[in-house]
């Protein structure tokens, strides 16, 4: 787990679906019902793992520490695929 990588979310593009939530398995995002997602525990994320930012509609969420050439694909890529963090999520 990364407290060097974890996701951003911009909030102007945020349409609050849940997504990044229901796909996160590492604990980063809030669990509640609440209407916003919040990233609550940063340290959870695993490095490089894109696994939110690859299912979000709006390519709402970036990450701090991204140093590759990955960007916001708009939720054109599938959830099917993974996160990319090597964890099975």
């Amino acid at each position: 787990m990364s407290k060097n990588w974890y996701p951003v979310i911009e909030y102007l593009k945020c349409d609050e679906c849940g997504a990044c939530v229901k796909k996160c398995s590492h604990g980063v995002y809030n669990k509640k019902k609440d209407i916003t997602p919040l990233v609550v525990h940063p340290e959870g994320c695993v490095d490089g793992c894109h696994g939110c930012g690859n299912i979000c509609p709006n390519g709402a969420i970036q990450y701090v520490g991204e140093n590759t050439d990955w960007t916001p694909p708009n939720g054109s890529i599938s959830a099917k695929k993974g996160c990319g963090c090597g964890g099975g999520c």
